[in-house]
């Protein structure tokens, strides 16, 4: 069901819609190919967004926050 979201909103994208759809599952169809990628994009996110909040904390860490509360 998540796969069909993520191709029908990639897909709506004027011009470039069909061509992310095909750069990111393979193509619109699904077999072992639209699989692997899918499960290679599912294993990797959480290291990737452990990684984001690590800059951003690095970063709040070195200059500090413009929060009065915090």
């Amino acid at each position: 069901w998540g796969a069909t979201v993520i191709t029908n909103l990639l897909s709506a994208i004027p011009y470039i819609g069909p061509t992310l759809v095909e750069w990111i599952w393979g193509g619109f169809s699904v077999d072992k190919a639209t699989l692997t990628r899918f499960f290679a994009f599912h294993f990797i996110l959480p290291f990737i967004i452990t990684a984001l909040v690590m800059i951003h904390l690095l970063f709040l860490h070195e200059t500090g926050s413009n929060n009065p509360t915090g």
